[in-house]
């Protein structure tokens, strides 16, 4: 990868046998990482970031690539990536489905985890969860088949078998934790959550993972109109900080209109990093965050960047 630019002309021009070879590689990094043998400390599908670090923090993409070019190309990130060993890129799943360009968004950004295998981490999304949890309407395989053509479904298995490999969540220890949609309200250790693919459909921690919402109207949870997971209350929220030992929330999966959108006292962050149809929101957002400072909520609105 040359330049920003060249990735995303060739993620509009790749064959599906490169973009196979592309997955291939991505799981044998992901692959590597579960063993331990990354930088990074990993146990189950839980991924620990170091403190002293720069993060980028990208919501939902869904097919956006022009948002996600101007994130890549606002932050510098491919740049900063080249010169630092102190930056990461995480992102919080929903990286497709929706938008037209969903092939394309997912050849980026596996691209630059194969480039930069430490510093890029991915998780995963209702829209990447297993069969059982995922989102409704599923447009990727035909996505998928109208790029490829007759390659399309065997594309789509072979990325669907990658999404098993993303994580459930990251965490900042004493700090933050980052992922898709809302605590798991039975969470009682971190265990619960790193091992939640394990324990996944006899309790419901993925599922809330992957598709909770916070609400400032409730106490405990109460069915999601979803039709998955939960909306649960601020009560449920500083349970979990306190179990986590943790100050801060951020996920995505909600659209914002802002961009972004706090909750729970600025104990949730949500961002949301696309625009455009079918959520129409008038701002994308993503976040850079010096994960040294404190995450206390009337700060982290300094770190939100709008577009």
């Amino acid at each position: 990868m040359a330049h920003l630019n060249d990735l995303f002309n060739e993620s509009l021009k790749v064959d599906s046998q490169k973009y196979l070879g592309l997955i291939e590689r991505v799981d044998q990094i992901l692959s590597e990482e579960e063993k331990g043998g990354g930088k990074l400390k990993t146990v189950g599908k839980l991924i620990s970031v170091p403190p002293d670090r720069e993060a980028i923090i990208v919501g939902d993409i869904h097919g956006d690539l022009t948002s996600l070019k101007h994130i890549l190309s606002e932050t510098k990130f491919v740049e900063k990536a080249r010169a630092e060993n102190n930056i990461y890129l995480i992102f919080l799943g929903d990286y497709g489905d929706r938008g037209v360009y969903s092939p394309e968004v997912y050849y980026v950004v596996l691209t630059l985890k194969e480039v930069f295998p430490e510093k890029v981490i991915l998780l995963q999304g209702n829209h990447e969860g297993p069969e059982d949890l995922l989102a409704y309407p599923h447009d990727l395989p035909y996505q998928l088949m109208r790029k490829f053509k007759a390659d399309g479904l065997g594309v789509y298995r072979e990325l669907s078998r990658l999404f098993r490999r993303f994580y459930t969540a990251a965490i900042v220890e004493n700090k933050l934790v980052m992922l898709h949609g809302g605590v798991p309200s039975e969470a009682r250790s971190l265990e619960d959550i790193a091992f939640a693919y394990k324990k996944h459909p006899f309790e419901s921690h993925l599922e809330e993972i992957l598709w909770s919402d916070p609400s400032d109207d409730i106490r405990g949870k109460q069915p999601s109109p979803r039709g998955a997971g939960y909306l649960f209350g601020e009560d449920i929220t500083r349970r979990f900080l306190e179990t986590l030992n943790i100050k801060l929330v951020i996920r995505g999966h909600e659209p914002a209109f802002n961009g972004y959108k706090t909750n729970h006292g600025g104990r949730i962050l949500t961002l949301f990093s696309r625009k455009g149809s079918p959520y129409y929101n008038a701002y994308a957002a993503y976040a850079t965050l010096n994960l040294s400072i404190d995450p206390s909520p009337e700060r982290i609105e300094r770190f939100i960047r709008r577009f």
